[in-house]
Order: C-alpha cells, then structure tokens, then sequence
C-alpha cells in the first residue's frame, strides 16, 4: 500500500509539468536513492512509457499516474508532496519523515535492519569520538561489511570497537548475521581518534 500524500496543488503542478512533456502516457516515478542512509534522498523523475518497472506500483491520480517504487515505499510511508506558489513560480517540496530511517519489521529486507542498528545504536556512540560506521555490503556468508570513517578510521582501538562494540550489537539484534567485517583502510590516520 501506498501512503504518499500528494496534495491537490503539487498534483496540478506536476499535470501541468506532465503536459508540457508533450509525451502521450508520461508519468511520475517517485523513489528514494540511497535509501535508509543519511545520504538519503526522495526523488521525483519523469517515467516515459515502458519506463516503468514490474515491482513499481502504480496509483492514478486525476490526469496522470505515479509510479512508486516498492524498494522505496517502507522510506516514503508518509510522505507528503507539495507546491507553494510564489512570485517566482513556486517551489515543489518532498517531505519523507522515514526515508533515512524507515519503520522496520520482522519481514524488513536486511540490509535495512542493519542499517536501522548502526544509525539508532552504533553511530550515536562513535559520535561521541568524531566517528561513523556505515554499511558497505552483505557478504554471501552472512557477514555485515562495514566501513569506519571520521574518527574511527586510522584509530588503535577500532578492533576491539568492532568486535566488542559493533558486532555484538548486530548480531545481538538481528541473529542471522554471523558477524562484522570491516573493509576500512585504516592505514590514514589523519583523522583518527586517541
């Protein structure tokens, strides 16, 4: 299920620039890039006909149709789309409350559970010494591939930091992790913590 509110002025707005598009059957595709990361960004694109994906979901609006992608909508539960209008034009803005940090379940892919642990437990408490731990991938053995930066990155104690710290969180919270890895080239010391 969808749960974007877009309001009646952003939906005219975006007919308006529908239309322009001079392209029958154009529509909107509303997703979110690098989803539950601090990079996060909710993106709205122009979707030309067989543009769309299977896994996109389509919701009719009055005029045109937007494609939201299912990847996408745990980040975009309750979003709001809305246009301003001002002496300049106006100004289309997106508000998506759970695009950096979605609302997780039991069924959450895991990256997103991973993500969940490091951005609500981990990095809270590396913050404290100028640091940061994100998630570069999942190994097909099961393990978390982490990358340190800021303080972490270059500091003596980042072993004992990962393994006493980090791992026994994540696995602590989401058992099918056999452990951390961490890919870090902690040989650049400019930053590091003491």
């Amino acid at each position: 299920m969808v749960n974007v509110n877009i309001t009646e002025s952003a939906q005219k707005y975006l007919r308006e620039l529908l239309e322009k598009q001079n392209t029958p059957g154009i529509a909107i595709r509303m997703f979110v890039s690098s989803p539950g990361t601090p990079q996060a960004e909710t993106c709205i694109a122009y979707s030309r006909p067989g543009d769309d994906r299977d896994a996109d979901v389509p919701v009719e609006y009055e005029g045109f149709t937007a494609y939201f992608e299912e990847r996408s909508l745990p980040y975009l539960d309750e979003a709001k789309v809305d246009y301003s209008p001002d002496k300049m034009g106006g100004q289309l803005t997106i508000r998506a409350p759970n695009s950096k940090m979605p609302k997780i379940s039991d069924d959450s892919p895991l990256e997103d559970k991973i993500n969940y642990v490091l951005y609500n437990e981990v990095n809270p408490g590396l913050a404290s010494h100028g640091g940061v731990v994100s998630l570069s991938h999942i190994s097909d053995d099961m393990y978390a591939v982490l990358k340190f930066g800021g303080g972490c990155q270059g500091c003596s104690a980042v072993d004992i930091t990962l393994k006493e710290g980090v791992e026994k969180t994540l696995v602590g919270k989401i058992p099918e992790l056999k452990g951390v890895r961490d890919m870090t080239d902690h040989t650049d010391k400019s930053n590091a913590y003491y």
